[in-house]
């Protein structure tokens, strides 16, 4: 039995004609030469007559409860053969394991139990213009999530994530309905307004052209002829052909291609991470040169080993927040850079520019509008908010981000003491069950540098946030993403629940699942999912769909990834039981 009601409206969805070129390149000056102003070139979202209307698909039927198919319970895509490039296939499931730190777990409760709330969480969609001369893929050598070879076919990966979850019958513990989707940050790579323009297309509906600079043709790292990169059109025998990589004619194209994207069936809410909110994830917002660098046209690619080392050391130590020491490495090698194509699309975007983009009516899709931010949010410059999940429980978003700089996060007193305030009022109020939702973990919340918008305000880390909401005993869960991996952790008296990204294997969502097991307990049931497109790939296949599914395949076989992400059996599809309080 479900208690279960969806407090947004489901709008009709809409595809979207607009253009998303706008502005002007500014000159850099300096050592960095920026062409003239450029005209608007084809537009993010393909202007001109609208497609025709999608042939309407029934509601997928409600499954008998448990079910598995279509998720990591059914099988999940595993490598074949051993040592250089490995190729995927169907392999065995992932069984769901019981945890019982919180709570016992009592006989007969599956028949008992009720659904309180049922939903999906994206995580880390990293949707990535990868010709962007603000990116430090010459920084490979020293961490693999500088430059990834599957990185060109984010587009095409995130919209058969989305296909994956239009397909899905509910909630595959209860089978309760599918209430919203919930991402919880990096759903840019780059801070950038095309990013922007691609994330919110792709979640609601419409066309995508995942190309900038040149509209005729690739201008990146994988054309460059360096052999630090893979080169897929090449028979030149690069690094990654050396372990193993193909040789695909014609995958340059393919990945530039227009992609169509469904949109969401389902409600969506959006929550902001750091590398939405700061250029290269981690440099202070706010600086003309990131736009000038951005929008330019000349791309750093290849660098000294002794000083992309020095770079990443400032980078991954937070040694260079605002980007000072970068920005003067970037134009001591401006006679080493690549001219490039310039496109002010490229640009920035600001925290207001962020939410006027999901308040544009254009972009709400099936709702709710603003996808829980509202114009007060924009007036008050605050991306935080509360929303209602179901009628027994109340979502809360954050903004974790710290607007001093550096990829590792934290909250302003200002929001912590919001926050505090929100709890206790639904403990003295409407009683709801909590669910907090934001990017970064607690154990990478530890960046506690001013905001430099509020100088004198008091930054909070993760270990106070913890405190805070294990005082609150309505609160169950914190949902969070950033780490890039499947992590659970048992907090006294709620669960942290921290799920891979879908950039890096084994991209996937997660379902989430409230249940009130009518005997004292409730219980959190989490169900990975992978996109839509097949475990086995043709590299004969450029489609749309044998892209996402290369996307995967390529994302596995990427040197120096991570292989732990995927987390341990805890990790993955289980059901987390809590006293009901």
């Amino acid at each position: 039995m479900s208690r279960i009601r969806s407090a947004a409206t489901l709008d009709r969805r809409t595809f979207l004609t607009a253009t998303g070129a706008v502005g002007a390149a500014t000159g850099l000056g300096l050592a960095f030469g920026i062409g003239p102003d450029r005209a608007a070139q084809a537009a993010t979202v393909t202007p001109g007559p609208a497609p025709a209307a999608p042939v309407p698909v029934d509601a997928p039927a409600v499954p008998r409860a448990p079910y598995a198919t279509g998720t990591t319970l059914g099988g999940v895509a595993t490598p074949r053969g051993s040592g250089g490039y490995r190729r995927l296939a169907d392999g065995p499931a992932w069984d769901r394991v019981v945890r019982a730190e919180l709570a016992a777990a009592h006989g007969g409760r599956d028949r008992r139990r009720t659904a309180l709330a049922s939903f999906v969480q994206f995580t880390d969609l990293h949707l990535v213009d990868v010709q962007s001369p603000l990116r430090y893929e010459y920084l490979r050598a020293e961490t693999a999530s500088a430059w990834r070879p599957q990185e060109a076919l984010s587009v095409a990966g995130v919209v058969s994530l989305i296909e994956r979850v239009n397909a899905l019958p509910g909630g595959p513990a209860t089978g309760a309905p599918l209430s919203f989707v919930m991402t919880t940050g990096d759903n840019t790579d780059n801070n950038s307004k095309l990013e922007l323009q691609w994330f919110l297309t792709a979640m609601s509906g419409g066309r995508i052209t995942p190309n900038s600079g040149d509209p005729r043709r690739y201008e990146g790292v994988q054309d460059s002829g360096l052999k630090l990169y893979w080169q897929p059109d090449s028979a030149l025998r690069d690094a990654d052909k050396k372990l193993g990589f193909p040789q695909l004619h014609g995958f340059l194209d393919a990945a530039i291609r227009t992609v169509h994207s469904p949109g969401l069936r389902l409600p969506w809410y959006s929550t902001v991470g750091n590398h939405d909110s700061l250029p290269g994830g981690c440099y202070a917002p706010g600086d003309p040169f990131w736009t000038e660098l951005a929008t330019g046209g000349r791309k750093l690619e290849t660098l000294p080993a002794a000083e992309a080392a020095k770079v990443w050391k400032a980078v991954k130590d937070g040694l260079d927040p605002k980007g000072e020491d970068f920005k003067r490495l970037v134009k001591s090698h401006a006679r080493q850079a690549r001219a490039v194509t310039p496109d002010e699309r490229r640009a920035p975007f600001t925290r207001a520019e962020y939410l006027r983009a999901h308040l544009d009516p254009a972009h709400t899709g099936p709702g709710p509008h603003g996808h829980g931010y509202t114009a007060a949010h924009l007036a008050e410059d605050r991306l935080y908010y509360t929303f209602k999940v179901s009628d027994d429980v109340l979502g809360i978003s954050l903004d974790t981000t710290d607007p001093g700089g550096h990829y590792t996060g934290s909250v302003g007193d200002a929001q912590l003491r919001w926050l505090e305030r929100t709890l206790k009022a639904n403990e003295k109020g409407d009683r709801l069950h909590v669910l907090v939702f934001s990017h970064h973990t607690s154990k990478t919340m530890n960046n506690t540098r001013p905001d430099p918008a509020r100088p004198h305000e008091k930054r909070h880390g993760g270990a106070e946030l913890v405190e805070l909401l294990a005082a609150h005993p309505r609160v169950v869960g914190w949902i969070n993403g950033h780490s890039h991996k499947n992590d659970i952790t048992a907090h006294g008296s709620f669960w942290e629940v921290s799920t891979a990204s879908h950039i890096d294997f084994p991209q996937l969502a997660r379902v989430i699942e409230l249940v009130d097991n009518h005997d004292g307990t409730l219980s959190l049931f989490t169900t990975l999912v992978e996109s839509a497109a097949p475990h086995r790939t043709d590299f004969t296949d450029l489609s749309q769909t044998g892209l996402a599914a290369l996307y995967r395949e390529l994302s596995f076989n990427a040197p120096e990834a991570r292989t732990d992400l995927a987390g341990t059996a805890r990790d993955r599809n289980v059901e987390l039981l809590l006293k009901r309080r």
